[in-house]
């Protein structure tokens, strides 16, 4: 059995859709209080309504991370309405899908902006919330596209996930002696609402590259990010979780055709 978090406050970035969304439901079924912020208040605003119906103490904040002063604003009206910060889930990201030698400098400043620049506004606007207590998990979304894998079109992304990665391994160092604790999520392909916008095609090539022949969940990465702030994680520190159903190891698309026959017999 794990410990009760339901003492504790989770502000999630990113929250109105995916893995956010994801991670919101699963923090309001351990009786988290959550501030959940997004771009768009009136999608946000939706998610805080159905989880207030099923009795979760939440509340939706507008906010652009990529603005250190909408962090700041979101997150002190977290602390007056709960009074404390103790878990950050800093998952806002975006993924446009441009060729390299296409990618616009306005493109590749919104991606670095909204993922990195965004993480890092994040974590120090939370930190001083969590030194107080003595108390703290952040968890970052990254990815294995960038850190373990490269796809077309998504040169600047995979960069942002690298860079969120390289922030962490220093941030957890110094984050440590306040009982803070800095770890990361990396999702393979899920099924999602950004995913499944990429068309049917792009669908059932992902579902393929997973040895057992389809994608995860959402839920599952939440639930990581959930195990993530639990009080029986606090001495892993600075760790990347690649949740991926093993879609980075095959060696060679014969590798999983071999998995495939396998399966067969």
């Amino acid at each position: 059995m794990f410990a009760s978090l339901a003492d504790k406050t989770v502000f999630i970035t990113g929250a109105s859709h995916g893995i956010g969304l994801a991670m919101a439901n699963t923090f309001a079924k351990e009786g988290c209080a959550l501030a959940l912020c997004a771009r768009n208040f009136s999608k946000v605003q939706s998610v805080v309504e159905k989880l207030k119906e099923q009795g979760a103490n939440a509340i939706a904040l507008q906010c652009d991370v990529r603005f250190k002063e909408d962090l700041l604003e979101a997150v002190d009206a977290c602390a007056q309405k709960f009074g404390s910060i103790d878990i950050l889930c800093s998952n806002a990201g975006i993924f446009p899908q441009t060729p390299l030698e296409q990618i616009s400098e306005e493109e590749y400043d919104a991606v670095m902006d909204t993922n990195v620049k965004g993480t890092f506004f994040a974590v120090q606007a939370c930190v001083p919330y969590m030194k107080k207590r003595h108390w703290g998990r952040v968890i970052l979304t990254s990815s294995i596209t960038g850190p373990n894998t490269g796809y077309p079109g998504w040169a600047h992304y995979g960069a942002s996930k690298a860079a969120q990665l390289g922030f962490m391994h220093t941030a957890a160092l110094e984050l440590a002696p306040f009982g803070i604790t800095v770890n990361a999520v990396s999702p393979g392909n899920v099924i999602s609402e950004g995913l499944q916008a990429l068309g049917d095609d792009y669908v059932a090539q992902m579902n393929a590259s997973v040895p057992r022949g389809q994608m995860g969940t959402t839920e599952d990465i939440a639930n990581a990010a959930l195990f993530l702030a639990s009080h029986e994680a606090s001495y892993i520190n600075g760790h990347n979780l690649i949740i991926d159903g093993a879609q980075i190891w095959p060696e060679s698309s014969g590798a999983l055709e071999a998995i495939r026959s396998i399966a067969k017999d």
